[in-house]
């Protein structure tokens, strides 16, 4: 059976539909899913049950054109609406993941990390970045456990809110309870795999202890800034004719949370 796969979206995400794509690709069936189908704001036909679903993706883009901040009228939306819902579906040990906007949604939300208070703030560049990065891969959550974690991939970022914070005066305690619960999920890098030390632009949002994603306690929930969906193939790599892969470094990021969720089913 091919794990069912719901990608949201509202209006101004822009990255569902290589979401969704990422996710037939490795073998999965994926639907994109308006909000109002889930909190029934439509006609019959077109409502859907959360929990005819193996995993909740909340992908990448502006959503609700970011007014306020970025996020946050479709975590409010969530919310209002969906809130408690969200908690047992994710209490049931199925799989949400935000990627970029929806890594902001869930923080937002309170849902990651879970047991610490975070927030992603404006890029210390105070500036919109689009560039690629490097990642290296850490900790047991639901994207990164059956991945090589000596393995650098590289992701474009495209983002003005990447900046992972604390609560002011408790950030040594909160970074602390991440690395002993193994949370970080992704860190920025040098290409050879050493650390950005928040140097600019390898880690491009200065983000503290260079982190690019997180997870709950559980590591069924989890989010990141850069997104894998962008570069699915080879050739979506800026380096691609001088450095050839047999496939997207993203595509192997998809493979490795099918694999987690096909364990679950």
């Amino acid at each position: 059976m091919k794990p069912k796969i719901c990608v949201m979206r509202i209006e101004g995400t822009n990255c569902e539909d290589e979401t969704a794509r990422a996710f037939r690709l490795v073998g999965a069936d994926a639907e994109i899913v308006h909000l109002k189908q889930l909190i029934g704001d439509c006609s019959e036909e077109r409502k859907r049950d959360l929990f005819d679903y193996d995993a909740m993706i909340f992908p990448g883009g502006f959503s609700a054109g970011d007014y306020v901040r970025a996020g946050a009228i479709w975590s409010a939306r969530i919310q209002s609406k969906l809130k408690n819902k969200l908690n047992s579906f994710v209490k049931e040990g199925r799989v949400v993941g935000g990627i970029c906007n929806g890594f902001q949604v869930l923080t937002t939300l309170d849902m990651l990390p879970g047991n610490v208070r975070a927030a992603l703030s404006t890029n210390e560049s105070a500036k919109f970045e689009c560039r690629f990065v490097y990642l290296k891969p850490f900790g047991k959550s639901a994207i990164t456990e059956n991945l090589d974690h000596n393995e650098i991939l590289s992701f474009p970022v495209a983002h003005m809110e990447g900046n992972l914070t604390f609560v002011p005066g408790k950030e040594d305690e909160s970074l602390k309870a991440l690395k002993e619960n193994d949370q970080i999920i992704f860190r920025y890098v040098y290409p050879d795999g050493t650390p950005a030390n928040r140097k600019y632009p390898i880690n491009p949002n200065g983000s503290i202890d260079d982190i690019a994603g997180v997870s709950n306690l559980e590591g069924n929930v989890f989010g990141l800034m850069p997104h894998p969906e962008r570069v699915l193939d080879s050739f979506n790599h800026f380096d691609w004719t001088r450095n050839p892969r047999k496939v997207g470094d993203g595509l192997i990021t998809f493979k490795s949370l099918i694999e987690f969720i096909k364990k679950k089913l």
